[in-house]
């Protein structure tokens, strides 16, 4: 079956092409829930919300642009709405933000090192930063996805680039001090 014939049949809620739509679809998707949650958990729960979305707006989806980039703006958005309405970022003024950049170095890093320690960061950080330096988005972007305003998106991201470039530098110590 057609990538558009299974989408033209999860429209009629036929729950065959919904499974097999979730079969295509599921780890990409969970990837992305991955990256905004606090845990593996969270992100279960993310993805199942995102999906109950996908399949509840599916009707929406008019077969134009990629239907992928589709799935994944409505993750990204269904994650999103878990901290919208919550009192996770701090506001702040726009002229006292710097911009500092931080370099992972092939420095023998697991890709599961650096998961965890993005999904440490507290929520207001974990989610700027991923949405500007995984996804790409810019700031404004941001900061009309979150509701909060453009120097709250800077501000969250230079805390959360400080706080991961601390935390690289307490386990590359660790790491020095375990090989003595």
């Amino acid at each position: 079956m057609s990538l558009n014939q299974l989408i033209e049949n999860c429209k009629v809620n036929d729950t065959k092409a919904q499974g097999e739509l979730y079969r295509l679809f599921s780890n990409k998707l969970f990837s992305i829930c991955l990256k905004y949650s606090r845990n593996y958990a969270e992100a279960e729960d993310n993805l199942q919300d995102s999906f109950l979305t996908i399949f509840n707006k599916i009707e929406q989806f008019k077969h134009k642009g990629s239907f992928e980039g589709w799935l994944k703006r409505i993750t990204i958005n269904t994650v999103l709405q878990r901290y919208r309405n919550e009192k996770v970022f701090d506001i702040v003024n726009e002229n006292t933000i710097e911009d500092e950049e931080i370099e992972i170095h092939e420095d023998g890093f697991s890709l599961d090192f650096l998961l965890q320690i993005i999904q440490e960061l507290p929520d207001r950080y974990r989610l700027v930063f991923n949405l500007y330096v995984l996804d790409g988005f810019s700031h404004k972007d941001i900061a009309d996805m979150l509701n909060i305003n453009v120097g709250t998106s800077k501000s969250n991201l230079a805390r959360a680039r400080q706080i991961l470039k601390q935390n690289i530098e307490d386990y590359k110590l660790s790491q020095s001090l375990q090989s003595l």
